[in-house]
Protein backbone atom coordinates (compact mmCIF):
# COMPACT_ATOMS: atom_id res chain seq x y z
CA UNK A 1 0.00 0.00 0.00
CA UNK A 2 1.50 3.34 -1.08
CA UNK A 3 1.90 6.26 1.29
CA UNK A 4 1.34 9.52 -0.58
CA UNK A 5 1.05 13.28 -0.37
CA UNK A 6 -1.03 15.47 -2.69
CA UNK A 7 -2.04 19.13 -2.73
CA UNK A 8 -5.48 20.26 -3.90
CA UNK A 9 -5.05 23.92 -3.04
CA UNK A 10 -2.16 26.31 -2.41
CA UNK A 11 -0.12 24.41 -5.00
CA UNK A 12 1.83 27.11 -6.86
CA UNK A 13 -0.55 29.63 -5.27
CA UNK A 14 -1.17 31.02 -1.79
CA UNK A 15 -4.88 30.58 -1.14
CA UNK A 16 -7.30 27.70 -0.70
CA UNK A 17 -4.98 25.35 1.21
CA UNK A 18 -6.02 21.68 0.98
CA UNK A 19 -3.48 18.88 1.40
CA UNK A 20 -3.98 15.14 1.72
CA UNK A 21 -1.50 12.75 3.33
CA UNK A 22 -2.33 9.05 2.93
CA UNK A 23 -0.69 6.64 5.38
CA UNK A 24 -1.53 2.92 5.55
CA UNK A 25 -4.81 3.60 3.76
CA UNK A 26 -5.81 6.46 6.12
CA UNK A 27 -6.57 9.74 4.29
CA UNK A 28 -5.66 12.82 6.37
CA UNK A 29 -6.85 16.19 5.06
CA UNK A 30 -4.83 19.13 6.38
CA UNK A 31 -6.71 22.43 6.00
CA UNK A 32 -9.71 23.16 3.82
CA UNK A 33 -9.35 26.82 2.96
CA UNK A 34 -11.23 29.21 0.75
CA UNK A 35 -9.60 30.27 -2.51
CA UNK A 36 -9.47 34.05 -3.06
CA UNK A 37 -8.98 35.64 -6.46
CA UNK A 38 -11.05 36.74 -9.46
CA UNK A 39 -14.79 36.26 -8.92
CA UNK A 40 -15.29 33.57 -11.58
CA UNK A 41 -12.19 31.57 -10.58
CA UNK A 42 -13.05 31.89 -6.90
CA UNK A 43 -16.55 30.55 -7.42
CA UNK A 44 -15.32 27.60 -9.48
CA UNK A 45 -12.44 26.56 -7.20
CA UNK A 46 -14.41 26.82 -3.98
CA UNK A 47 -17.35 24.77 -5.25
CA UNK A 48 -15.14 22.06 -6.78
CA UNK A 49 -12.86 20.43 -4.19
CA UNK A 50 -11.20 18.07 -6.74
CA UNK A 51 -11.18 15.16 -4.30
CA UNK A 52 -13.91 13.01 -2.79
CA UNK A 53 -14.78 14.32 0.70
CA UNK A 54 -16.27 10.91 1.53
CA UNK A 55 -12.79 9.38 1.17
CA UNK A 56 -11.30 11.55 3.95
CA UNK A 57 -10.89 9.79 7.30
CA UNK A 58 -9.71 12.72 9.42
CA UNK A 59 -9.52 16.50 8.91
CA UNK A 60 -6.96 18.73 10.63
CA UNK A 61 -6.92 22.54 10.64
CA UNK A 62 -3.58 24.29 11.21
CA UNK A 63 -5.02 27.74 11.95
CA UNK A 64 -7.99 30.04 11.59
CA UNK A 65 -7.07 32.11 8.54
CA UNK A 66 -9.80 32.10 5.89
CA UNK A 67 -7.56 30.52 3.25
CA UNK A 68 -6.96 27.57 5.59
CA UNK A 69 -10.34 27.05 7.29
CA UNK A 70 -12.91 28.85 5.13
CA UNK A 71 -14.29 25.92 3.14
CA UNK A 72 -14.97 23.23 5.75
CA UNK A 73 -18.75 23.68 5.30
CA UNK A 74 -18.37 22.63 1.65
CA UNK A 75 -16.39 19.58 2.79
CA UNK A 76 -19.24 18.49 5.07
CA UNK A 77 -21.94 19.39 2.56
CA UNK A 78 -20.27 17.03 0.08
CA UNK A 79 -20.09 14.01 2.31
CA UNK A 80 -17.29 14.25 4.89
CA UNK A 81 -18.59 12.58 8.07
CA UNK A 82 -15.63 12.70 10.46
CA UNK A 83 -14.23 15.18 12.95
CA UNK A 84 -12.11 18.31 12.45
CA UNK A 85 -9.13 18.73 14.81
CA UNK A 86 -7.28 21.88 15.85
CA UNK A 87 -6.14 23.85 18.88
CA UNK A 88 -8.85 25.52 20.95
CA UNK A 89 -7.91 29.04 19.81
CA UNK A 90 -8.10 27.94 16.17
CA UNK A 91 -11.60 26.53 16.66
CA UNK A 92 -12.80 29.74 18.29
CA UNK A 93 -11.30 31.85 15.52
CA UNK A 94 -12.60 29.58 12.75
CA UNK A 95 -16.10 29.77 14.21
CA UNK A 96 -16.04 33.56 13.85
CA UNK A 97 -14.39 33.46 10.41
CA UNK A 98 -16.89 30.96 8.99
CA UNK A 99 -19.91 32.82 10.35
CA UNK A 100 -18.56 36.07 8.97
CA UNK A 101 -17.99 34.42 5.59
CA UNK A 102 -21.55 33.07 5.47
CA UNK A 103 -22.89 36.51 6.35
CA UNK A 104 -20.73 38.28 3.74
CA UNK A 105 -21.72 35.80 1.02
CA UNK A 106 -25.40 36.44 1.65
CA UNK A 107 -24.91 40.22 1.95
CA UNK A 108 -22.89 40.40 -1.29
CA UNK A 109 -25.55 38.50 -3.22
CA UNK A 110 -28.30 40.76 -1.86
CA UNK A 111 -26.26 43.87 -2.71
CA UNK A 112 -25.62 42.73 -6.29
CA UNK A 113 -29.26 41.72 -6.70
CA UNK A 114 -30.45 45.19 -5.61
CA UNK A 115 -27.89 46.88 -7.85
CA UNK A 116 -28.97 44.79 -10.84
CA UNK A 117 -32.60 45.70 -10.22
CA UNK A 118 -31.77 49.40 -9.85
CA UNK A 119 -29.87 49.56 -13.15
CA UNK A 120 -32.07 46.99 -14.94
CA UNK A 121 -29.17 44.56 -15.37
CA UNK A 122 -29.64 40.82 -15.76
CA UNK A 123 -28.48 39.03 -12.61
CA UNK A 124 -28.08 35.31 -12.30
CA UNK A 125 -29.86 34.28 -9.11
CA UNK A 126 -26.95 32.65 -7.24
CA UNK A 127 -26.93 31.12 -3.79
CA UNK A 128 -24.24 31.39 -1.10
CA UNK A 129 -21.66 28.62 -1.05
CA UNK A 130 -22.78 27.91 2.51
CA UNK A 131 -25.06 29.30 5.22
CA UNK A 132 -24.92 29.93 8.95
CA UNK A 133 -26.70 26.61 9.44
CA UNK A 134 -23.90 24.87 7.56
CA UNK A 135 -21.33 26.58 9.79
CA UNK A 136 -23.16 25.29 12.85
CA UNK A 137 -22.79 21.73 11.58
CA UNK A 138 -19.04 22.26 11.16
CA UNK A 139 -18.57 23.61 14.68
CA UNK A 140 -20.45 20.63 16.11
CA UNK A 141 -17.89 18.15 14.73
CA UNK A 142 -14.82 20.21 15.67
CA UNK A 143 -12.56 18.76 18.39
CA UNK A 144 -9.67 20.59 20.07
CA UNK A 145 -6.35 19.52 21.57
CA UNK A 146 -3.57 21.53 23.20
CA UNK A 147 -0.05 21.78 21.86
CA UNK A 148 2.21 18.75 22.40
CA UNK A 149 -0.54 16.20 23.13
CA UNK A 150 -0.55 13.10 20.92
CA UNK A 151 -3.82 12.15 19.21
CA UNK A 152 -4.13 8.51 18.11
CA UNK A 153 -5.65 8.13 14.62
CA UNK A 154 -5.19 4.38 14.24
CA UNK A 155 -3.12 1.63 15.84
CA UNK A 156 0.14 2.93 14.35
CA UNK A 157 -0.62 6.54 13.32
CA UNK A 158 -0.72 9.51 15.65
CA UNK A 159 -0.32 13.30 15.40
CA UNK A 160 0.22 16.31 17.62
CA UNK A 161 0.28 20.09 17.31
CA UNK A 162 3.28 22.30 18.04
CA UNK A 163 3.25 26.10 17.99
CA UNK A 164 3.78 27.67 14.55
CA UNK A 165 4.03 31.24 15.86
CA UNK A 166 1.98 32.51 12.90
CA UNK A 167 -1.31 33.63 14.46
CA UNK A 168 -3.07 32.84 17.72
CA UNK A 169 -3.48 29.08 18.03
CA UNK A 170 -1.60 28.33 14.81
CA UNK A 171 0.00 24.91 14.69
CA UNK A 172 2.49 22.79 12.89
CA UNK A 173 1.42 19.16 12.63
CA UNK A 174 3.70 16.23 13.48
CA UNK A 175 2.44 12.90 12.11
CA UNK A 176 4.12 9.67 13.18
CA UNK A 177 3.85 6.15 11.77
CA UNK A 178 5.93 3.03 12.36
CA UNK A 179 8.61 4.01 9.86
CA UNK A 180 8.33 7.73 9.15
CA UNK A 181 7.89 11.06 10.86
CA UNK A 182 6.25 13.91 8.91
CA UNK A 183 6.23 17.62 9.70
CA UNK A 184 3.61 19.83 8.08
CA UNK A 185 4.59 23.40 8.99
CA UNK A 186 1.33 25.08 8.06
CA UNK A 187 1.99 28.81 7.83
CA UNK A 188 5.22 29.38 9.71
CA UNK A 189 5.72 32.52 11.80
CA UNK A 190 8.81 34.56 12.55
CA UNK A 191 11.15 34.88 15.51
CA UNK A 192 11.05 38.01 17.62
CA UNK A 193 7.63 39.26 16.56
CA UNK A 194 5.36 40.87 19.16
CA UNK A 195 2.56 39.14 21.06
CA UNK A 196 3.07 35.49 20.02
CA UNK A 197 5.66 32.84 20.86
CA UNK A 198 8.32 32.01 18.28
CA UNK A 199 7.81 28.90 16.11
CA UNK A 200 8.72 25.69 17.95
CA UNK A 201 11.10 23.01 16.70
CA UNK A 202 10.18 19.33 16.70
CA UNK A 203 12.42 16.30 17.10
CA UNK A 204 14.16 15.13 13.89
CA UNK A 205 11.78 14.35 11.01
CA UNK A 206 12.02 12.44 7.72
CA UNK A 207 9.62 14.48 5.59
CA UNK A 208 8.72 18.18 5.66
CA UNK A 209 5.86 19.86 3.83
CA UNK A 210 6.36 23.60 4.20
CA UNK A 211 4.91 26.86 3.03
CA UNK A 212 7.18 29.20 1.05
CA UNK A 213 5.05 32.33 0.70
CA UNK A 214 8.07 34.63 0.88
CA UNK A 215 10.62 32.31 -0.66
CA UNK A 216 12.12 35.16 -2.68
CA UNK A 217 12.45 38.06 -0.26
CA UNK A 218 13.67 39.31 3.09
CA UNK A 219 11.34 41.26 5.35
CA UNK A 220 12.15 44.58 6.94
CA UNK A 221 13.11 44.21 10.58
CA UNK A 222 10.44 44.79 13.20
CA UNK A 223 12.92 46.94 15.12
CA UNK A 224 13.08 49.43 12.22
CA UNK A 225 9.32 49.73 11.89
CA UNK A 226 8.59 52.33 14.57
CA UNK A 227 10.18 55.34 12.86
CA UNK A 228 9.08 54.40 9.33
CA UNK A 229 5.47 53.96 10.39
CA UNK A 230 5.45 57.12 12.50
CA UNK A 231 6.95 59.18 9.65
CA UNK A 232 4.31 57.94 7.24
CA UNK A 233 1.42 58.62 9.63
CA UNK A 234 2.69 62.13 10.35
CA UNK A 235 3.01 62.88 6.64
CA UNK A 236 -0.62 61.95 5.92
CA UNK A 237 -1.80 63.77 9.05
CA UNK A 238 -0.04 66.98 7.99
CA UNK A 239 -1.97 67.06 4.70
CA UNK A 240 -5.28 66.31 6.46
CA UNK A 241 -5.63 62.87 4.90
CA UNK A 242 -6.93 59.53 6.01
CA UNK A 243 -5.12 56.17 5.94
CA UNK A 244 -7.10 53.11 4.89
CA UNK A 245 -5.59 49.82 6.05
CA UNK A 246 -6.97 46.56 4.62
CA UNK A 247 -6.02 44.24 7.44
CA UNK A 248 -6.54 40.61 8.35
CA UNK A 249 -8.81 40.53 11.37
CA UNK A 250 -6.75 37.71 12.87
CA UNK A 251 -3.27 38.58 14.05
CA UNK A 252 -2.45 41.47 11.76
CA UNK A 253 -4.97 43.87 13.24
CA UNK A 254 -3.79 43.06 16.76
CA UNK A 255 -0.13 43.55 15.78
CA UNK A 256 -0.92 46.86 14.12
CA UNK A 257 -2.89 48.07 17.13
CA UNK A 258 -0.01 46.95 19.37
CA UNK A 259 2.46 49.02 17.33
CA UNK A 260 0.18 52.07 17.22
CA UNK A 261 -0.14 51.78 21.00
CA UNK A 262 3.66 51.94 21.29
CA UNK A 263 3.83 54.97 18.98
CA UNK A 264 1.17 56.76 20.99
CA UNK A 265 2.90 56.00 24.30
CA UNK A 266 6.11 57.46 22.88
CA UNK A 267 4.24 60.46 21.43
CA UNK A 268 5.65 59.68 17.99
CA UNK A 269 2.29 60.20 16.25
CA UNK A 270 -0.23 63.07 16.59
CA UNK A 271 -2.21 62.80 19.79
CA UNK A 272 -5.41 64.00 18.11
CA UNK A 273 -5.35 61.60 15.16
CA UNK A 274 -8.23 59.17 15.63
CA UNK A 275 -7.72 55.45 14.98
CA UNK A 276 -10.69 53.24 14.11
CA UNK A 277 -10.88 49.46 13.89
CA UNK A 278 -13.92 48.94 11.69
CA UNK A 279 -14.28 45.18 11.77
CA UNK A 280 -16.67 43.33 14.06
CA UNK A 281 -14.67 40.17 13.40
CA UNK A 282 -11.44 41.84 14.54
CA UNK A 283 -13.17 42.93 17.73
CA UNK A 284 -14.36 39.39 18.43
CA UNK A 285 -10.95 37.95 17.59
CA UNK A 286 -9.29 40.41 19.97
CA UNK A 287 -11.48 39.04 22.76
CA UNK A 288 -10.22 35.53 21.92
CA UNK A 289 -6.64 36.83 22.15
CA UNK A 290 -7.33 37.87 25.74
CA UNK A 291 -8.39 34.30 26.60
CA UNK A 292 -5.30 32.50 25.31
CA UNK A 293 -2.20 33.64 27.20
CA UNK A 294 -0.52 30.28 26.47
CA UNK A 295 0.23 31.67 23.00
CA UNK A 296 1.85 34.91 24.24
CA UNK A 297 5.51 35.75 24.42
CA UNK A 298 6.91 36.89 27.76
CA UNK A 299 6.58 40.63 27.01
CA UNK A 300 2.88 40.38 26.23
CA UNK A 301 2.22 38.16 29.25
CA UNK A 302 3.88 40.76 31.42
CA UNK A 303 1.75 43.54 29.94
CA UNK A 304 -1.42 41.58 30.66
CA UNK A 305 -0.65 39.86 33.93
CA UNK A 306 1.77 42.04 35.86
CA UNK A 307 0.64 45.47 34.72
CA UNK A 308 -3.02 44.77 33.81
CA UNK A 309 -2.33 46.66 30.59
CA UNK A 310 -4.28 45.79 27.44
CA UNK A 311 -1.98 45.94 24.40
CA UNK A 312 -5.05 45.95 22.15
CA UNK A 313 -6.74 49.06 23.47
CA UNK A 314 -5.72 52.64 24.25
CA UNK A 315 -7.28 56.10 24.54
CA UNK A 316 -7.54 57.17 20.91
CA UNK A 317 -8.50 53.74 19.58
CA UNK A 318 -12.16 53.24 18.75
CA UNK A 319 -13.69 49.88 17.81
CA UNK A 320 -16.59 50.19 15.36
CA UNK A 321 -19.40 47.65 15.62
CA UNK A 322 -22.52 48.75 13.77
CA UNK A 323 -23.03 49.41 10.08
CA UNK A 324 -24.34 52.87 10.95
CA UNK A 325 -21.12 53.74 12.80
CA UNK A 326 -19.11 52.45 9.85
CA UNK A 327 -21.03 54.62 7.40
CA UNK A 328 -20.47 57.67 9.59
CA UNK A 329 -16.72 57.32 9.01
CA UNK A 330 -17.31 58.36 5.40
CA UNK A 331 -18.23 61.85 6.63
CA UNK A 332 -15.38 62.10 9.15
CA UNK A 333 -13.40 65.18 8.08
CA UNK A 334 -10.35 65.01 10.35
CA UNK A 335 -7.18 62.98 9.69
CA UNK A 336 -7.65 59.40 10.80
CA UNK A 337 -6.56 55.79 10.39
CA UNK A 338 -9.23 53.22 9.46
CA UNK A 339 -8.24 49.57 9.91
CA UNK A 340 -10.78 47.29 8.28
CA UNK A 341 -11.21 43.79 6.87
CA UNK A 342 -10.78 41.97 4.58
CA UNK A 343 -7.02 41.65 4.48
CA UNK A 344 -6.80 41.24 0.70
CA UNK A 345 -9.51 43.89 0.12
CA UNK A 346 -11.82 41.36 -1.52
CA UNK A 347 -14.89 41.84 0.66
CA UNK A 348 -16.19 43.50 3.79
CA UNK A 349 -16.33 47.08 5.04
CA UNK A 350 -12.89 48.05 3.76
CA UNK A 351 -14.31 48.14 0.22
CA UNK A 352 -16.64 50.98 1.16
CA UNK A 353 -13.77 52.91 2.79
CA UNK A 354 -11.56 52.42 -0.26
CA UNK A 355 -14.33 53.53 -2.61
CA UNK A 356 -14.87 56.62 -0.48
CA UNK A 357 -11.18 57.55 -0.16
CA UNK A 358 -9.05 56.21 -2.98
CA UNK A 359 -9.60 58.95 -5.55
CA UNK A 360 -8.37 61.74 -3.24
CA UNK A 361 -4.55 62.12 -3.45
CA UNK A 362 -4.29 63.46 0.10
CA UNK A 363 -5.38 60.03 1.38
CA UNK A 364 -3.30 56.87 1.58
CA UNK A 365 -3.63 53.11 1.49
CA UNK A 366 -1.35 51.19 3.82
CA UNK A 367 -0.60 47.54 3.01
CA UNK A 368 0.43 45.35 5.95
CA UNK A 369 -0.02 41.83 4.57
CA UNK A 370 0.38 39.52 1.61
CA UNK A 371 -1.87 40.21 -1.36
CA UNK A 372 -2.61 37.21 -3.60
CA UNK A 373 -2.78 37.44 -7.37
CA UNK A 374 -6.06 38.67 -8.88
CA UNK A 375 -7.21 40.37 -5.68
CA UNK A 376 -8.00 44.04 -5.26
CA UNK A 377 -5.21 44.19 -2.70
CA UNK A 378 -2.67 43.02 -5.29
CA UNK A 379 -3.94 45.61 -7.80
CA UNK A 380 -3.40 48.28 -5.17
CA UNK A 381 0.12 47.00 -4.49
CA UNK A 382 0.82 46.99 -8.24
CA UNK A 383 -0.41 50.60 -8.39
CA UNK A 384 -3.06 49.99 -11.01
CA UNK A 385 -4.22 53.44 -12.19
CA UNK A 386 -7.88 52.36 -12.07
CA UNK A 387 -9.40 49.74 -9.78
CA UNK A 388 -12.86 48.22 -9.75
CA UNK A 389 -14.83 48.23 -6.49
CA UNK A 390 -18.38 46.86 -6.39
CA UNK A 391 -18.34 46.76 -10.18
CA UNK A 392 -17.47 50.44 -10.62
CA UNK A 393 -14.16 52.01 -11.68
CA UNK A 394 -12.24 54.30 -9.33
CA UNK A 395 -9.09 56.28 -10.06
CA UNK A 396 -6.34 55.03 -7.78
CA UNK A 397 -4.94 58.39 -6.66
CA UNK A 398 -4.25 57.64 -2.99
CA UNK A 399 -0.64 57.28 -1.87
CA UNK A 400 0.49 53.68 -1.33
CA UNK A 401 2.74 52.45 1.48
CA UNK A 402 3.75 48.81 1.99
CA UNK A 403 5.06 47.70 5.40
CA UNK A 404 6.20 44.10 5.07
CA UNK A 405 7.71 44.04 8.56
CA UNK A 406 4.21 43.15 9.76
CA UNK A 407 4.30 39.88 7.84
CA UNK A 408 3.43 36.81 9.92
CA UNK A 409 5.17 34.52 7.39
CA UNK A 410 8.85 33.68 7.63
CA UNK A 411 10.93 35.14 4.79
CA UNK A 412 13.32 32.88 2.88
CA UNK A 413 16.25 33.40 5.27
CA UNK A 414 14.08 32.76 8.33
CA UNK A 415 12.49 29.73 6.70
CA UNK A 416 15.85 28.28 5.70
CA UNK A 417 17.19 28.80 9.22
CA UNK A 418 14.20 26.82 10.45
CA UNK A 419 14.67 24.02 7.91
CA UNK A 420 18.37 23.75 8.75
CA UNK A 421 17.36 22.37 12.12
CA UNK A 422 16.12 19.23 10.34
CA UNK A 423 18.66 19.01 7.54
CA UNK A 424 20.56 15.96 8.80
CA UNK A 425 17.49 13.76 9.19
CA UNK A 426 15.51 15.06 6.22
CA UNK A 427 14.77 12.65 3.34
CA UNK A 428 12.08 14.58 1.42
CA UNK A 429 11.05 18.24 1.28
CA UNK A 430 7.87 19.57 -0.37
CA UNK A 431 7.11 23.24 -1.02
CA UNK A 432 3.53 24.53 -1.03
CA UNK A 433 1.72 27.84 -0.44
CA UNK A 434 3.73 30.10 -2.74
CA UNK A 435 3.38 31.70 -6.14
CA UNK A 436 4.97 29.72 -8.95
CA UNK A 437 7.97 31.98 -9.63
CA UNK A 438 8.66 32.24 -5.90
CA UNK A 439 8.64 28.48 -5.42
CA UNK A 440 10.95 27.94 -8.39
CA UNK A 441 13.40 30.47 -7.01
CA UNK A 442 13.32 29.08 -3.47
CA UNK A 443 13.70 25.50 -4.66
CA UNK A 444 16.88 26.44 -6.52
CA UNK A 445 18.16 28.33 -3.47
CA UNK A 446 17.66 25.24 -1.31
CA UNK A 447 19.40 22.98 -3.84
CA UNK A 448 22.31 25.42 -4.03
CA UNK A 449 22.53 25.20 -0.24
CA UNK A 450 22.79 21.44 -0.06
CA UNK A 451 19.18 20.23 0.09
CA UNK A 452 18.30 17.07 -1.85
CA UNK A 453 14.92 15.83 -3.06
CA UNK A 454 13.20 19.21 -3.02
CA UNK A 455 9.78 19.01 -4.67
CA UNK A 456 7.31 21.73 -5.59
CA UNK A 457 3.87 20.21 -5.07
CA UNK A 458 1.90 20.36 -8.30
CA UNK A 459 -1.88 20.57 -8.15
CA UNK A 460 -3.56 17.16 -7.57
CA UNK A 461 -0.33 15.26 -8.24
CA UNK A 462 0.39 12.36 -5.88
CA UNK A 463 3.90 11.90 -4.48
CA UNK A 464 5.10 8.75 -2.79
CA UNK A 465 6.48 9.43 0.68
Amino acid sequence: MKNTFASFGAAREVTGSKHIITLNGINILIDCGMFQGSRKETEYKNKKLNFDPKSIDIAICTHGHFDHCGNYPTLLNNGYSGFIYSTDATKQIADIVLKDSAHIQQADIEYLRKKAKKYNIDFEDKQPLYTLEDVGRVVNVWKTYPYNKWVQISKNIRFKFIDAGHILGSAQVIIETDNRRILFTGDLGRKGMPILNDPVFADPVDIIITEATYGDRVHDKWEDLEKKLADFINKIYNRNGRIIVPSFAIGRTQELVYMLHILEDKKMIPQDMEIFVDSPMAINITEIFKNHPECYDDETKEAFIRHSKNPFGFNKLKYIQSVEQSKMLNDYKKPCIIISASGMAESGRVLHHLANSIEDPKNAVMIVGFMAQNTLGRRLVDKAPVVKIFGENYENNAELAVFNAFSAHADYLELTEYLNHYKKSLKQLFLVHGESRVLDKYKQYLIDNGYDKVNIAEFSQFYEI
